[in-house]
C-alpha cells in the first residue's frame, strides 16, 4: 500500500514539518551538485556509522572534523536517492501535520530527533561493528508512525495498491496502514543481515517504538488516544 493523503485535518500550519521537508530536499539537491563520486562519498564521511561512533573504528566523519555523535543528526537529512527522499516525504507530509499539532512546534521538535536518535542507536546495538554509513529521514518518521498509531489510529488514509500494471485507489483505516507496515519492518529485520547495505529496518523498528514511548510524554493533554480526528486545544 502506498499512502497518498489522510481524512485527519489539521488547525494550525504544520511549519515544522514543512520545514523538515524543505531540509531535507534541499541536502538533496546538495548532495546531486557534487557529483556521482562525491554523492557516494557524502553519504560514507556524513552517514551515522556504528562502528565509528562506539568507537570501534575511527569515524569516516572526524576526517572533516566532524564528531561521530553529530552524524547521528547529520544523516536524518541525507538520502541515498530520490525514491528513498520521495518515500520519506511523503509519509512525513502525510503524518507529520497531525502528530505536530498533537504536539506543538517545539515538542514536535523534540519528538522527532529524539525518534531519530533512538532509531540510529537501535541499529547500532544491533551491530556496533557495522562499518555501512546510515542515512535517511525514515527512523524519525518511524516515530512519527508510531505516534500516529496511538493518537489517530481510526482515521482512514487514502492508499493506492499496486495490481500489476493497475493502481487501485483505497481508503483503509490508519491502524492497518501503520500495523502492516511496522509488522513488515519488523519480518524484514528479522531475516536480514544489518551488517550489509541495504534498508535500516531495525532502524525503523527502534524509531516506532520510541514514538510508542515518547507520545504520551510529549502530547497536549488534551490530545486523547485512539481517536480519529485532533481536537483543538492549547498550542505551544
Amino acid at each position: 500500500m502506498i499512502p497518498i493523503s489522510d481524512d485527519n485535518p489539521v488547525s494550525h500550519t504544520p511549519f515544522v514539518t514543512w520545514l523538515l521537508v524543505a531540509v531535507c530536499v534541499a541536502a538533496y539537491l546538495w548532495e546531486l551538485s557534487l557529483g556521482e563520486r562525491a554523492f557516494d562519498g557524502a553519504l560514507t564521511v556524513l552517514g551515522f556509522t556504528p562502528a565509528g561512533f562506539f568507537g570501534r573504528a575511527e569515524a569516516p566523519s572526524e576526517l572533516l572534523g566532524i564528531p561521530a555523535f553529530a552524524t547521528i543528526f547529520i544523516s536524518m537529512f541525507l538520502h541515498g536517492g530520490f525514491l528513498h527522499l520521495a518515500g520519506n516525504m511523503l509519509y512525513l507530509w502525510i503524518f507529520g501535520n497531525n502528530i505536530e499539532e498533537a504536539m506543538g512546534h517545539f515538542k514536535f521538535i523534540l519528538f522527532y530527533f529524539a525518534s531519530g536518535v533512538a532509531a540510529a542507536l537501535t541499529m547500532g546495538a544491533v551491530d556496533p561493528n557495522s562499518a555501512v554509513p546510515m542515512v535517511g529521514a525514515s527512523g524519525a518518521i518511524s516515530g512519527v508512525l508510531g505516534a500516529y498509531m496511538l493518537l489517530y489510529p481510526r482515521a482512514r488514509v487514502h492508499v493506492i495498491i499496486p495490481l500489476g500494471i493497475i493502481f487501485y485507489p483505497l481508503w483503509v483505516r490508519a491502524v492497518w496502514v501503520v500495523g502492516i507496515w511496522f509488522g513488515l519492518q519488523l519480518l524484514s529485520a528479522a531475516y536480514t543481515d544489518p551488517s550489509k547495505p541495504g534498508t535500516a529496518f531495525w532502524a525503523h523498528v527502534g524509531g516506532f517504538i520510541a514514538g510508542l514511548v515518547l507520545t504520551p510524554v510529549l502530547k497536549s493533554r488534551d490530545v486523547r488516544y485512539f481517536g480519529p480526528y485532533f481536537q483543538r486545544g492549547p498550542w505551544s
